[in-house]
């Protein structure tokens, strides 16, 4: 495969059974083979996507002191800025070559989740920058639950089994700066090559070269979406509990040409969680003779802790 495919959600939304199951064998099979699809007919209107591009551009362009006064250590990057070179890939000591926010999940105080989340920051200079992320996240979330509806029927799972899992899951919307480049980078790139920790991804900002998939001849291809499209990929966990049946893929973004080394590059993921207490159990029906099970049994809370620890985010 040399790009990744292309599948509208108005399929599955649609009353014609026969278009829902289209998109359930095709975003089934995409994710079974490089587990990267470019979804249309998403909940993300244009107005916003302007607007939530508008808030991040200003913010990451307000001085260093200023956006390090919303840096808190003591959260593991769960919420508010992460300064440049913090993360780093599994496996790597350099810090990848970006800068970052996290808006996080948005519970009732009576939820049993609303002690286990640190408070959204909010950013005193920009007055829409909160609302503005908080209307992003929750059609980022709602996308995301009919895709893993559509994705448990292709597991033969009940529609809704992923729901009460995300209702109220610890995803994370990440708006991403990857600053110009400003002197030659001694073995580091923008993001260094990775799988994703959650169930799924869904991204923002892949409509110009830079973000490269591996497929499975081991090769780096493009992964570029038109401008009403999301890139989605399926991350460790939804992996790890289809016991490797929907693929987890490996991906980066590379350096640009070095003429472009002087221009900025913002991208948006929004990294799907489920609550912490989810058993990533390998699920009994992706396991057979020909697929022993794979994982030891795991919460969802446990995994996502030690990746943090892998990345850099938390210190032991």
């Amino acid at each position: 495969m040399q790009n990744i495919p292309s599948v509208d959600l108005g399929d599955f939304l649609s009353n014609d059974p026969l278009r829902k199951q289209k998109f359930v064998n095709e975003i089934g099979n995409a994710f079974e083979d490089i587990g990267f699809v470019a979804l249309k007919g998403h909940f993300l209107d244009q107005q916003l996507v302007e607007e939530l591009y508008s808030e991040i551009r200003q913010f990451f362009s307000l001085p260093l002191e200023i956006k390090r006064s919303y840096e808190n250590p003591e959260l593991g990057g769960q919420r508010g800025y992460v300064s440049f070179g913090k993360e780093h890939a599994k496996g790597r000591k350099e810090g990848d070559l970006k800068e970052f926010w996290h808006f996080g999940q948005y519970v009732s105080a009576d939820s049993k989740y609303a002690s286990e989340y640190p408070e959204n920051i909010n950013v005193k200079e920009l007055p829409r920058f909160n609302e503005i992320g908080k209307q992003a996240y929750q059609m980022l979330e709602k996308t995301g639950i009919y895709v893993l509806r559509a994705l448990a029927l292709r597991l033969g799972l009940d529609e809704f089994y992923f729901d009460d899992y995300t209702k109220e899951g610890n995803s994370i919307l990440r708006p991403i700066h990857y600053p110009p480049i400003t002197s030659e980078p001694e073995n580091a790139i923008r993001a260094a090559a990775h799988g994703d920790i959650n169930l799924i991804t869904l991204l923002m900002g892949a409509q110009g070269k830079g973000l490269q998939v591996q497929n499975h001849g081991g090769e780096w291809i493009d992964a570029i979406a038109e401008p009403d499209e999301l890139v989605i990929n399926v991350g460790d966990m939804l992996s790890r509990h289809t016991n490797n049946r929907l693929k987890s893929t490996i991906h980066q973004v590379v350096n640009p040409p070095r003429e472009l080394w002087g221009t900025s590059r913002y991208s948006i993921p929004f990294f799907m969680h489920p609550v912490s207490d989810m058993p990533l159990n390998c699920l009994e029906n992706c396991i057979d003779n020909d697929n022993p099970k794979q994982f030891e049994d795991i919460t969802a809370g446990d995994f996502l802790y030690e990746r943090l620890v892998d990345l850099g985010l938390i210190k032991k």
